[in-house]
């Protein structure tokens, strides 16, 4: 777990062992607010890996690509990132991942688009434009109304296989 915390720095500093029970890195993001930034931004790009590679796997697949090897082959060269390494999309590809547990526990696709939607605001209220940030929060949406926001934000995997 990584908490990004905005506030008073000192605040930060009482509070600190507290969260270090309960996660392995607190960074102190800035004035009030910024741990939400922090987090909006960082659930986005997560959002966007996770997408990536549900697509990428079901490509492979469908042209006959075993799904694990095509996931070591992608973790090992530029296609590498976290849902990779830690939380493939691909049922069976990870034993511990969602994706192995009919897309149980994790974090929910409900709260993914809840972050989606507040990233694209930070953006409108900057004037930033994040389009791939807004394409992921449709693709989220999408899944919410087909009744899936309860589970594993990975099920995203569904919407290119199905």
């Amino acid at each position: 777990l990584t908490f990004m915390v905005g506030g008073e720095a000192n605040a930060l500093d009482k509070a600190r062992p507290i969260l270090a029970a309960m996660g392995k890195n607190i960074f102190h993001a800035g004035p009030d607010g910024a741990g939400q930034v922090a987090k909006v931004c960082n659930n986005q790009v997560l959002a966007v890996q996770m997408i990536a590679t549900a697509e990428a796997m079901a490509l492979g697949v469908a042209n006959g690509l075993e799904p694990a090897t095509l996931a070591e082959i992608m973790r090992q060269s530029s296609g590498g990132n976290w849902t990779l390494e830690k939380y493939n999309p691909w049922p069976g590809v990870m034993e511990n991942a969602p994706a192995s547990k009919g897309y149980s526990g994790g974090f929910m696709a409900e709260l993914m688009a809840k972050d989606l939607g507040l990233a694209q605001e930070t953006a409108s209220h900057s004037g930033n434009s994040t389009p791939m940030g807004a394409l992921a929060l449709q693709l989220y949406r999408l899944l919410l109304k087909q009744g899936k926001g309860k589970q594993d934000f990975s099920v995203v995997q569904q919407l290119f296989v199905e």
